[in-house]
Order: structure tokens, then sequence, then C-alpha cells
């Protein structure tokens, strides 16, 4: 009997921390005990090794078996650990080489038969792993895909772990695992595509739309219904390029970490959308969790598009919540189990109804609000929280003949999409050196020193600034959106007309 080493990966929010496993099997009263922080579904690993090992027909030894997870201050949770747990036993008793399990990383929860089950995580945790260098990592076949993303980290997939054991004595790469079938009544039906040309009657939300999409900038359309504003949300992510390779992979290990990650599809190439419904607590849009800390609505738009319809139905708590994520870019979620941080730069879209009864004034509807009603109404969007917000449009209803003369004007996703590359690549050239990519990430400070505008593009937005009408932050957005109009013309800086019309889209609402 001895000690035997190995190594697994704890995840703290979307960061991998490597650990070592340490199993003893020696002299005292049999049993085994774990110590290190585990959590409860750590702590009844205990049950599902055992299982597994002797299912497997591997002797249980007959001693005392301590099991050490190091540093022994981190908490650690999750059944991942179960591999690495069941590895250890099995080197601390001979039954494979101690040598052979000291380097490699084990992730993979056990079936009571000794299948390998897939776990949450293993991108972000493969991303840990590769931080030590040279690593091997195995994983249950299910999550083989996914680990593959990592470059330069050799994954050996697994599907029990009597499969496993043969490997490890024999120093032979496993088979492929067989990929289970699908059940015959099993059918997959595609989404049909969105496209931008779907939307006519509003010339200018599609403008605001594309300047959005050029830019990052934060949209807010108000409007009575039927008048498009979620068909133009939802049309955004078609206007937005390709994730490129290190988006790719904090996007996947977001969803990785909270479990949504389609299995067909491991790497998200593409911008999230993430449309909450109003009655969604502040939890679930910012994330939280008593024992273990998900990422919210606001991380899982990262890189991609965060769509509130209903805007003013939300709860005032849960709305006036996002004003700090939309600054930073990043959310703290502080539990009793410690504090977790999760990325959350996201292109935030509002839509709102006028009133309460969503009738239009024009058009010759009756609308049954007083301006008390509207004021309160609109009033549970805070001034803080639109204040952070680039480009606000009013959308009405279009008539029949304006429908009609639109139809003429209208443009796919696709060729939208290229004038948005293209402005971003601008941007992206002239930004080159920083770690910014468009111009809504340009802080503060560099908006009024490399990146200024002329004087006379400035003097629109300062006069608005002396009247009052617009605040220190809301010069930084207009700002920022004028450098975006600039880039969609294929100007070198913003000149007065682009100032205007920034300044236009920032007082849309109230002009």
């Amino acid at each position: 009997m001895a000690v035997a080493r190995t190594r697994s990966v704890a995840l703290i929010g979307v960061s991998g921390r490597s650990v070592e496993v340490e199993a003893d099997v020696g002299n005292g009263l049999a049993g085994i005990h774990l110590i290190g922080l585990p959590d409860a579904a750590l702590s009844e690993a205990r049950e599902r090794v055992r299982s597994a090992m002797v299912n497997s027909r591997y002797p249980w030894p007959d001693a005392r078996i301590t099991i050490s997870l190091f540093p022994a201050s981190l908490p650690k949770r999750g059944s991942q650990f179960d591999l690495s747990i069941a590895v250890a036993i099995l080197g601390a008793s001979g039954v494979v080489p101690a040598e052979r399990i000291a380097e490699p990383f084990f992730l993979g929860e056990l079936g009571l038969d000794g299948r390998l089950r897939p776990v949450r995580g293993v991108l972000p945790a493969i991303l840990g792993a590769a931080e030590q260098g040279d690593a091997t990592v195995v994983v249950p076949a299910a999550n083989a895909a996914e680990a593959a993303l990592v470059p330069d980290v050799k994954v050996v997939p697994v599907a029990d772990l009597r499969q496993l054991v043969e490997w490890l004595r024999r120093g032979e790469a496993p088979p492929e695992p067989v990929p289970e079938a699908a059940p015959a009544t099993t059918r997959v039906l595609d989404r049909p595509a969105v496209d931008l040309s779907d939307v006519v009657g509003q010339p200018v939300a599609r403008r605001a739309l594309e300047v959005s999409a050029a830019g990052g900038h934060n949209l807010w359309m108000l409007g009575p219904p039927g008048t498009g504003k979620t068909l133009l949300a939802e049309r955004l992510p078609t206007l937005l390029p390709d994730l490129a390779l290190d988006h790719a992979l904090e996007v996947t290990a977001i969803h990785s970490v909270a479990g949504v990650l389609p299995p067909q599809s491991p790497m998200m190439n593409r911008p999230p959308f993430v449309g909450p419904h109003h009655t969604a607590t502040a939890a679930a849009i910012i994330g939280g969790g008593s024992s273990v800390v998900r990422p919210g609505a606001v991380s899982l738009a990262h890189r991609g598009v965060l769509f509130l319809d209903e805007a003013p139905e939300f709860p005032r708590h849960v709305l006036d919540a996002l004003r700090q994520p939309l600054e930073s870019g990043q959310v703290t979620v502080s539990r009793s189990v410690g504090s977790v941080t999760f990325p959350a730069r996201f292109i935030l879209v509002l839509a709102a109804n006028p009133c309460p009864c969503a009738q239009a004034d024009d058009q010759g509807a009756n609308c049954r609000c007083t301006s008390t009603i509207k004021r309160r109404y609109l009033g549970r969007l805070s001034g803080p929280l639109l204040d952070r917000v680039d480009m606000k449009v009013t959308v009405a209803r279009s008539s029949r003949r304006e429908l009609m003369a639109d139809r003429q004007f209208v443009e796919s996703s696709k060729t939208v999409a290229e004038r948005v590359l293209v402005a971003r690549e601008r941007a992206a050239k002239r930004l080159a050196g920083t770690p910014w990519r468009t111009n809504a990430e340009i802080p503060s400070s560099l908006l009024h020193a490399d990146y200024r505008p002329p004087d006379d593009a400035m003097k629109p937005m300062t006069s608005c600034l002396d009247a009052g009408t617009l605040s220190a932050r809301g010069l930084d957005r207009v700002v920022r959106v004028a450098w975006t109009l600039a880039d969609l013309a294929g100007k070198s800086h913003p000149g007065e007309d682009e100032t205007a019309a920034a300044l236009s889209f920032w007082l849309g609402v109230s002009a």
C-alpha cells in the first residue's frame, strides 16, 4: 500500500485551477475519507467511485483510504473529480502504474457501472490545464469535441473506467468511442433564417441597427406594438461579424460552465443572442446561485446581444443592476461561498411601448393613458441606465404607402454585414496596439485625447453640453457613435455631419 498522485481541475467562475489529487491506502479502519473543502456533490463521489470500481471488476481496498485535494484552501465543487479520485485509488492500490497517472489531468463523472458521463465546464478546465504546459487530459467521450478546441493539448477520450485502466496499463491510445445512435423518432427542425430585409417601413431603425452593429453601441427602441422592434432586435446578430478565436473561446467557455453548450457544435463562433423574459430575477440576469455560482444572462450574452423586450415590465432593481456591467464589461457575484467574476461585454437592446395600453397617439388610435401614467411607466427605465444607452430611436407605425415605398430600399443582412465588417476593420486599424476593437470600448480619457474629433465637429455637442441637454457621459457616447458613423462613411475622422447625426440618435426619443 502506498500514496499515488494525479491531477484534476477546479473551476472558479470561468477559469480553471490545477488541483492535485492524492490517495493514501493504508492501515486503519476500512473506509474512505475526503479532505480539501469538498462540496456535497463531491462528498458523494466516494459512493460513486466505489460502485464504479467494483462493477468494473477492480478490487476495492479493504483499508483506510484518504483522499486529499490540494490546495486545501481552494473550494472544490462538482462531480468532475470522480475520475481523478478513482484513478488515484487505483494507483495507490497498484492496479495501474503510479508514474502513469502523475502527469495527466483526469476529468469526468462516473456512473455506478463505470461509464464516464459528461460534465460542465470542460473547455475552461482544459484551458486551465493548458497553462501548466504540455498537458494530457483524459475526458469523457461526450466532451471530446469540446476539449479538442484547445490547441497544444493532448485529449484522451474514454467511454468507461475499464477502457481507461487498460490504456494506463499498456500505454496505448484507447480506441475511438462509438457514438450512440439517435432514436429513430428524433427529428431536428432547423429554425428559419432571419434577415434584415424582413423589416419594412423602418429605415431609420434599420440604420440605427447598422450603426449599433458597426460600433457595438447600445440601442433603445420606443414605439407601439407591431412596428418591428422585436424583429429588428432579433436580426442584429446577423449583422455582426464572426467572433475572433480568442472571443469564441471566451463565449464557449461561459456557455460550457452554464451547461447550455450545444453538443453538436462545441465552438460558438457566432455572437450569442439572449432575450430573457421580463419575469427574470436579478440572479438570472446578473448571475448567482447558493452553492455553485452560475453565469447570468449578461454573461451568456458576452460578445453578443442582450435583448430586453418590454423593458419597463422588468423590475426596476433588475434594470439598474445592468449599469455596472455596461460600464466595466464584467460582473462580480459575491456569495457566502466566495466571489466569482464573469465577463459581460454585450450590446444592450431595449424595446418599450410608449405607455401601458400601447396605443399610438397617431393614426387615430385612442390612448387611454394620462401623461402621469406614461411618465410613471417609462420612468421604470432610470436616467442612469438610459445615460448608458448610445442611441435612442422612435419607431412609428407605417402606412400602406410607406410600406410599399420602402420595399425598394430594404437590404439583406449580408449586404449590411459587409459594410459593418469594413467599418469594424477601419476601427480595428485605428485602435491597433490597444486592447479595444470597437468604438464603444474606447475609454473616456482617450476620447478627449488621442481620439478627439476636430473642434468644428465638436460644436453641436458642446452647445448641448452647455445647455444641459447632454451629460458628460452622454458626450462620450455621442463621440463614440460619431466615430462609428465616420467609419461607415469611410472618413478618417468625424465631421459636423457625423456628430450631428450621432447627437440626433442620442436625443431620438425626446425629439
